[in-house]
């Protein structure tokens, strides 16, 4: 059975910093955290900091250094002259619909005769010969591409067939050959002449955009990428940090930029979007709001990305791209608050895939041991991606979703299964899905996130064929999720100024991620639910300061720890603004006992092993439990069942039981020989978590078992020649 895989801690840094921390510290006049985070991100010397803090390091490369902008730009320019019919091509997550709605702004800005298509995802990805079809009778001449086009070959070969012209503008991974297209700019083509790979989809469309600017007015590139930027930054940028993209090089100005313009956009379409996304869904915009949560790539990759992707993972795309277009006030409002219900419906249904996903898991029902692939004839493949997200993150093992829904048959060997993969470091999913794509419809994506469509009857072979690829890319590489820890942090450093400060290292992305902290030893002293009992505030105290945090995703019946426990915590740091009032926010990204509390259960665990082993010299009265034992322990399990209760540490079990025990507490030892001995005669059924934990379910029964029948009890007997 795959179990879930706890995080491996990497703390890159302790409270006691390097010479170069200090050093750096000094030369620049910051904290100790923030020269911690510059080093921790290669910047270790003054000049490369100050470099990074003030984005003077990074450029703007020429549009014109991507392959073919110059074919591109000749066609468009020649197709707005002669009122050709263009249409824009796109894909339906943030990236293909903010793509879209910049290219379609700009060219009508120019005066062109301008339509969009966007494949629902019951089409599935990339172009189709029927949506070609469709174009043609629609008296389009020239198809441009965003966000997608790199692999569709046929599809293109069809369109000039049918003489319309094709521009492809994507940045997913190419194939050992690129489509017969007008023009192919993607900054990761095999002979490249660009500087920078890691440019969205909407990256891409914006510097056609400066190049289009460029050649159309006359003017520098440097005045026409300012213009562009201007008008376009803003959703760009969404687009750049939605999708994942590094925030590196010149993505980390048009995400900074960018961000800074979407505050004040000029974009109507945005501006209700973000209003909704800080006061409420549905809310309308009048009055001052309640919460400021600031534009930044958290509140772009967790509030808004997620309400305009929800719109082509469950309904349609154009939705989104519409709010983007929309000039009526009371239009861009209601397709706003329609995002925010359509995302409503999404976390549901994500919802409860995610929990038939899990089932399935802990029923032992997937074969896979490298790589997870489960399939259903009824889940919404919509948002596979996300669900897939959450297997990878549960159990460390890349993850691919497939759906059969939408087929007369889903059994048929026939049948469309259309998925959604996500992966981690040491297995590249694109390669992956190359290695096996014989067995494939269609394919495409990055190294770690892809999409596939499969027949039915291939599925069983692709299961085997990425099963074994998987292997062997994991043979020599210890499979594990690692949870990196920029630095620990000691209770003078958690205010609100340290939290400010770091934001000068914003705009966080792939490649320069949100920093994460780590405060050892702090009493957890509540535990609150809110949300509907999705999430939970946590009060944290260490030496006379309590500090509160948020752990989203984890509900009461999940969580592992119990108030009064001694714990690390690791986390973001966050400034929360309410209702006027601003306080510092620890948002955990994991937790667990403190190193001191696992060494007791370590040491606890060691005299179990020499028990269990027969070397123990402690008196057998320690350890060997008598029947009113079993039934003290068998009522308390009862009591927390009916609480909804169902998991527990033996160290938790044995300290809860023992405060209600005036004399004769039991020994962790004789507690966790208990639990085995429910698990060997089936008198509760017990799942093991670890060696310090495990899940419970009690079932009703009439009969009394005869605690004699253990083989644990008599073997334990016979070792320690205890009679009866």
């Amino acid at each position: 059975m795959i179990k879930t895989n706890q995080k491996k801690w990497n703390i890159k840094s302790s409270y006691d910093s390097d010479v170069v921390a200090t050093e750096l510290s000094e030369s620049i006049g910051c904290s100790r955290v923030l020269s911690q985070l510059l080093i921790n991100r290669g910047f270790d010397n003054a000049d490369s900091a100050l470099s990074f803090i003030n984005k003077s390091q990074e450029v703007i490369h020429s549009p014109f250094l991507l392959n073919d902008m110059e074919k591109a730009v000749e066609r468009i320019l020649s197709a707005i002259k002669t009122h050709e019919n263009i249409t824009i091509y796109g894909d339906y997550d943030v990236d293909g619909v903010t793509s879209v709605s910049i290219l379609y702004l700009y060219l009508k800005s120019l005066g062109a005769t301008v339509d969009y298509y966007i494949p629902s995802r019951n089409d599935g990805y990339g172009m189709s010969i029927d949506a070609v079809t469709l174009l043609k009778e629609k008296k389009t001449s020239l198809i441009i591409t965003v966000d997608t086009g790199i692999t569709a070959i046929s599809e293109i070969d069809f369109a000039n067939e049918n003489g319309i012209d094709v521009i492809v503008t994507d940045h997913h991974e190419c194939i050992d050959f690129l489509p017969n297209a007008k023009a192919v700019i993607n900054p990761k083509r095999q002979d490249t002449t660009y500087p920078f790979q890691h440019l969205a989809g909407v990256g891409v469309v914006f510097k056609l955009l400066c190049a289009l600017e460029a050649r159309y007015n006359g003017i520098s590139e440097l005045k026409a990428t300012m213009n562009v930027a201007q008008g376009y930054a803003d959703l760009t940028a969404i687009g750049t940090i939605a999708d994942v993209m590094p925030i590196l090089d010149e993505n980390r100005i048009i995400a900074a930029y960018g961000l800074e313009r979407a505050e004040k956009t000029n974009n109507l379409g945005l501006s209700k979007l973000i209003w909704m996304c800080r006061n409420g869904d549905g809310k309308p915009q009048t009055g001052k709001p309640k919460t400021k949560k600031p534009l930044s790539s958290t509140f772009v990759g967790y509030t808004l990305g997620p309400r305009i992707n929800a719109a082509g993972r469950i309904s349609s795309a154009s939705i989104a791209v519409e709010l983007f277009l929309s000039e009526d006030p009371q239009e861009a409002e209601k397709l706003a608050y329609e995002l925010c219900e359509i995302n409503k419906e999404r976390q549901f249904r994500e919802n409860k895939i995610v929990e038939s996903a899990n089932e399935i898991i802990s029923n032992g029902q997937c074969d896979n041991k490298s790589i997870i692939i489960l399939d259903n004839e009824e889940w919404n493949h919509g948002v596979l991606g996300i669900v897939a997200s959450s297997v990878l993150e549960k159990y460390g093992l890349p993850a691919i979703m497939i759906s059969f829904e939408g087929n007369d048959d889903p059994y048929d060997p026939e049948a469309i299964g259309k998925g959604s993969g996500r992966s981690m470091p040491g297995l590249n999913l694109f390669n992956a899905l190359t290695s096996c794509s014989h067995l494939l419809e269609k394919f495409g994506g990055h190294e770690l996130a892809a999409g596939l469509t499969v027949k039915r009857k291939n599925l069983e072979e692709l299961k085997i064929k990425l099963d074994e690829y998987a292997a062997e890319c994991f043979k020599n590489y210890t499979v594990e999720r690692v949870l990196d820890i920029d630095t620990e942090l000691q209770v003078p450093e958690l205010k609100l100024e340290t939290a400010k400060e770091i934001a000068a290292l914003e705009p966080f992305g792939a490649a320069n991620p949100t920093p994460v902290f780590v405060v050892k030893n702090m009493i957890l002293e509540d535990i609150i639910p809110v949300g509907m009992n999705r999430h939970l505030r946590l009060i944290f105290r260490k030496e006379g300061s309590e500090f509160t945090g948020m752990l989203f995703s984890v509900s009461p019946e999940e969580f592992w720890i119990e108030e009064g426990d001694e714990v690390d915590v690791a986390f973001n740091l966050e400034i929360n603004e309410f209702s006027g009032n601003v306080s510092l926010q620890l948002n955990v990204r994991d937790i667990r006992l403190s190193e001191r509390c696992m060494q007791i259960e370590k040491q606890n665990e060691s005299l179990y092993q020499e028990v269990k082993n027969g070397s123990s010299t402690l008196s057998p009265e320690y350890f060997i439990p008598e029947r009113d034992d079993f039934s003290l322990v068998y009522r308390h399990l009862l009591s927390s069942s009916r609480c909804n209760k169902e998991t527990y540490t033996y160290s938790r079990l044995t300290n809860d039981i023992n405060k209600l025990l005036i004399k004769n507490h039991l020994s962790y030892v004789k507690v966790k020989i208990i639990i085995k001995v429910f698990r060997e005669l089936n008198i509760i059924g017990i799942e093991e978590i670890d060696d310090f934990s495990f899940n419970f379910k009690i079932s009703y029964s009439k009969n009394k078992t005869n605690l004699e029948k253990s083989n644990i009890i008599k073997k334990l007997k016979s070792i320690y020649q205890i009679k009866k």
